[in-house]
């Protein structure tokens, strides 16, 4: 009768005992936990404990929740989060309550814990200013919450954090019946302040962009806000203050490594736009950074939902996944370097749970691309590349000053003539099915079988 859907990120320590407690509910005919690539065992521990596990389709706590609701088999599903401690036995009995007795579509818990600051200070703020009828929920913000799959089918699911406060948002404004339930007292993890201030910018973006949605707010001014935050983040700096000690880096393409396949020439496909590709691709007469403009200038007006759907369903090589999931547990950080767009890169990059991606930026207006593009900031350093102004090795070199790392510390992997500086200057580099003999000399070693083949070589 009931689905319990439990997303999870290295919980190890409490992910059992969650989904124990799920099972003692007589109603709960299955537990789905939807792993986002953890490193520490939670998966193993889920299995052992009963659950089904499947691994996330997207890195981010939303992608899960949505996973685990396609792949629900009943119409009444509960979220739990995986972190939970000090949990009552009467937790999915006061949750259901409302679905069973048909007062309700849509549940959120309320406990007694102290409302974290992203909720007060954000979340709660921002709904009484744009949904007052939202205002009287205690944790708008809470992943604990039951609803009806049917309903659930029809709202948009955000892939960060911003996902719960949407949900309760889209459920509202679908006409779905509304409920708040204490639960009693619940511990959570505490999150480290560096990652309240990503949640505060998310909780803000998804109630900002509701807002806009249903004519609240004019939706300029949160695209330009979402644009800004965006360049922002390419910025190497910014991208490496998510990040304590680092020992080992590696550094990989997207096209022909990670994805199975080649980004643009997808993205040409399904935009109409091969024959004029043709020109520019893999042309070695023009300067590099004048083919990179006029490749972008040929998809000016193509919505950015275009290029992220492509990002999405093109096929991954073979492996690639488990490959950085094992590095990342072999203590490296792992960094998508490719001349493509950021927009793909960073989509990507949550798909194979990479760590940061650095990409050239393609500019949007109003959700379409302007066929502007700059250059990634990344790609171009002082005292890098003697051969390119922008070059891949220059991402090696920002993150060997800014690491402290030295070059025997860097793994590299590419395909063409692109990477080929960067396989050269990395203290272990592999050539994966090497476009050409300058691309296999280039490399340390040349792998011309299996992505994760790989690991062998790798200690």
């Amino acid at each position: 009768m009931i689905s319990v859907v439990i997303p999870v990120l290295n919980e190890s320590a409490t992910v059992a005992d969650v989904v124990r407690l799920a099972w003692r509910d007589p109603d709960v005919s299955e537990v789905l936990v939807v792993d986002d690539g953890s490193i520490d065992g939670t998966p193993d521990a889920a299995r052992e404990a009963g659950a089904v596990v499947l691994t996330s389709t997207l890195l981010g706590k939303g992608a899960s929740m949505e996973d685990g609701m396609r792949a629900a088999t009943q119409e009444l599903v509960v979220y739990l989060d995986g972190d939970l401690h000090g949990l009552s036995e009467d937790l999915i009995a006061r949750l259901k309550a409302p679905l069973l007795s048909d007062q309700a579509d849509f549940v959120k818990a309320r406990f007694t814990r102290t409302a974290g600051r992203v909720t007060t200070l954000t979340a709660r703020p921002l709904l009484r200013l744009f949904f007052p009828e939202l205002a009287h929920f205690e944790q708008p913000l809470g992943g604990i919450m039951a609803a009806r799959r049917s309903l659930l089918q029809r709202l948009t699911f955000e892939t960060d954090y911003g996902v719960d406060v949407g949900l309760l948002i889209d459920a509202a404004v679908q006409g779905a019946r509304l409920v708040e339930v204490d639960v009693g007292h619940i511990e959570h993890d505490s999150h480290p302040l560096e990652l309240l201030g990503d949640m505060a910018a998310q909780v803000v973006r998804t109630i900002m962009a509701r807002a806009a949605r249903h004519g609240r707010l004019k939706g300029s001014h949160l695209l330009e806000v979402q644009e800004i935050e965006r360049h922002m983040e390419a910025e190497i700096g910014i991208a490496l203050q998510k990040f304590e000690a680092v020992e080992k880096l590696a550094l990989f393409d997207m096209d022909g490594v990670l994805l199975d396949g080649r980004y643009v020439v997808e993205l040409a496909r399904q935009t109409a736009m091969s024959g004029a590709l043709s020109q520019y691709l893999d042309n070695l007469k023009m300067d590099p950074g004048e083919r990179t403009r006029a490749i972008a200038a040929l998809f000016t007006g193509v919505p950015r939902t275009i290029f992220e759907q492509v990002a999405r369903d093109m096929p991954l090589q073979a492996g690639a996944r488990q490959l950085v999931l094992e590095l990342r547990k072999r203590g490296y950080r792992v960094c998508i370097v490719t001349d493509s767009f950021q927009v793909a890169a960073e989509i990507v990059r949550r798909r194979v749970f990479a760590d940061f991606a650095f990409a050239n930026l393609m500019r949007f207006q109003q959700g379409k691309a302007t066929g502007r593009v700059t250059l990634s900031p990344a790609m171009i350093h002082p005292r890098g590349c003697p051969l390119h102004v922008s070059c891949k090795v220059n991402v090696l070199h920002h993150l060997t000053e800014r690491l402290g790392l030295g070059r025997e510390q860097i793994l590299a992997v590419g395909d063409g003539e692109n990477d080929i500086c960067m396989l050269r200057a990395a203290g272990c580099s592999f050539a994966f099915r090497p476009k050409s003999d300058a691309v296999r000399a280039a490399a340390q070693r040349v792998l011309d079988g299996q992505l994760d083949d790989i690991l062998t070589h790798v200690e």
